[in-house]
């Protein structure tokens, strides 16, 4: 029998402002001292064809069906270049963001076709491993308002971030309706608390799934 680690796809997912990046940078730091090999990346991103496609997301007006392709695309490459190679290594990849965002930010915050998104899912992240989802995500949730706030004195906006509450209110909706379709993949973290706090829930979680010992 191959003595190569189980490979673990895990991704974080929320609005903008929800403090998902520190816990990345913890959760793959507790991994490598554990002699994990971990690959941090991001989407849109994590290929040159991918983060080219995310400058033209964020920074160029369109409509949500040339975002969602636009998305998809990048996510394909994403997966053929770098998702799909680590895990065959055995890695733990951890994504800022995946599907769940497109549906939260297309389809309920654009009001893009949820059965459209649904078909480019499947054609997308089928490949020789099947259809690709990730083992675990981390959802971190939090009041628009709240994280409006955060980002109000982090940076300036881009095209997403510069959208109205009510924009925001709905990509919220559309991460409880993911969540509430799999229980068992989506855990909700609070991410209201302080960093330790949100933390502590991320731990948790990693720990009830096997992901920390």
């Amino acid at each position: 029998m191959s003595d190569r680690p189980q490979p673990l796809f895990i991704t974080f997912e929320g609005i903008d402002g929800a403090g998902k990046s520190t816990h990345i940078a913890t959760l793959a730091e507790r991994l490598r001292h554990q002699g994990r090999a971990v690959t941090v990346t991001r989407e849109p991103g994590g290929t040159a064809l991918a983060e080219a496609l995310r400058e033209s997301l964020l920074r160029t007006s369109m409509d949500a069906l040339t975002e969602a392709l636009l998305v998809f695309a990048a996510r394909r490459d994403h997966l053929r270049h770098v998702i799909e190679p680590a895990l065959a290594a055995g890695q733990v990849v951890l994504c800022d963001r995946f599907t769940d965002a497109t549906f939260a930010y297309q389809g309920y915050g654009r009001g893009f076709d949820l059965d459209v998104l649904r078909t480019l899912e499947r054609w997308v992240q089928s490949g020789p491993a099947g259809w690709r989802q990730p083992d675990l995500t981390l959802w971190f949730d939090v009041p628009p308002e709240v994280a409006a706030a955060r980002l109000a004195q982090a940076r300036a906006p881009d095209r997403f971030e510069a959208q109205p509450q009510a924009f925001f209110e709905r990509v919220a909706a559309g991460y409880a309706a993911r969540a509430a379709e799999a229980p068992q993949r989506i855990v909700r973290i609070d991410a209201r608390a302080e960093v330790s706090a949100v933390w502590q829930q991320v731990e948790a979680a990693c720990r009830a799934r096997g992901v920390l010992p």
